[in-house]
């Protein structure tokens, strides 16, 4: 199938955003061990000196500008298309980390570098076209459908009872509970961003949506959704091994994202059985490579903090359930902001 101008643009943005993402990390951990370095005082053990680092505020600048292209992205390209190239941003700090940080990359975490690369370029290549939208209330039209009403109606009614429920039994027990909300919460945030970024994006070209309540309406719907992610985020990456949280988030995170634009946005309409089998076995293996990517990680991490006890981490199975997860904490110096990687996955 042609790539559209609109999907290229998309394309790039969603590539662009993996990039200044990616390369966000790493210059946010240079500036915090510079910064460590001069005071003494680590920022995981409560210190705030670098605020006062040029080298962190540069990575800050550089992941707002890719949070914006990703943003913008989701206005030219189907969800389909920009969510799962969020894995890319990973691959990208963790090469980088690399060469830069000296974090060994093992093996296999190449490995699950070249699937992700593999699983985005079958995507890429299979990708739906962006349908044209010529104003809010026609993504309005199609968030009021019935079949995208019952998906919605489910996602409330399921968030509500694992926040009533579940997070007070075994939310601290079992990592399903906060990422399965911070997961439900996010597709509909990707739905309202791409209904929002549209809408300003016909404004731009002289076609003001801002005159139309449904736009504040999707802008009411980002900020709350956003908030309710990031703060069961929070709590999931607290009590939690960043490790496991991390492809758990992804995995649940993408595959309700582009169920939901394929519910609400229809984007397999029109496609042939061949291009949707194609793009969701390169999601697969893009979710596949994520999972070894990290794996692999946390691997080397506890090899290098437990040294001979490393032997005796519980597997991925064990830690969803295993307690707490105090045990596969280790006293790594971790961004403070570390869960602003994650938000990226909520636009994506």
């Amino acid at each position: 199938m042609g790539f559209s101008q609109d999907n290229l643009k998309g394309f790039v943005l969603a590539l662009s955003s993996s990039a200044f993402i990616g390369a966000s990390f790493i210059i946010k951990k240079k500036g915090l061990r510079r910064a460590a370095a001069a005071s003494g005082v680590r920022a995981g053990v409560g210190g705030f000196s670098y605020l006062l680092e040029p080298l962190w505020w540069l990575g800050m600048i550089t992941m707002i500008v890719g949070e914006v292209a990703n943003f913008v992205a989701y206005a030219f390209a189907p969800a389909v298309l920009v969510t799962p190239l969020g894995a890319l941003s990973i691959i990208i700090s963790a090469v980088l980390a690399h060469f830069i940080l000296n974090e060994k990359l093992h093996q296999l975490g190449i490995l699950g570098c070249v699937m992700c690369i593999a699983g985005s370029i079958v995507i890429v290549i299979h990708a739906p076209q962006e349908r044209p939208i010529t104003s809010v209330q026609e993504i309005w039209s199609m968030a009021i459908q019935p079949a995208f009403l019952l998906y919605v109606g489910s996602v409330v009614v399921l968030v509500f009872i694992m926040i009533v429920h579940f997070a007070p039994q075994c939310g601290h027990s079992n990592v399903l509970v906060f990422t399965g909300i911070c997961s439900f919460m996010g597709s509909l945030s990707v739905m309202s961003v791409k209904a929002v970024g549209t809408a300003l994006k016909l404004t731009f070209e002289g076609n003001n949506q801002l005159l139309y309540p449904e736009t504040w309406f999707f802008v009411l719907i980002v900020a709350t959704c956003v908030i309710t992610q990031m703060n069961y985020l929070n709590k999931a990456l607290d009590t939690f091994n960043t490790a496991v949280v991390s492809p758990i988030y992804y995995v649940m995170f993408t595959s309700l994202t582009i169920l939901a634009s394929v519910i609400m946005f229809k984007d397999w309409d029109g496609q042939n059985v061949g291009s949707i089998i194609s793009e969701i076995c390169g999601f697969i293996v893009v979710l596949s490579g994520t999972i070894l990517l990290h794996t692999t990680r946390d691997f080397e991490r506890s090899s290098s903090f437990r040294g001979s006890y490393a032997s005796s981490s519980p597997t991925l199975s064990a830690r969803l359930c295993n307690g707490n997860g105090e045990f596969m904490k280790h006293e790594e110096n971790l961004l403070p902001d570390e869960a602003i990687c994650f938000q990226r996955q909520e636009m994506h």
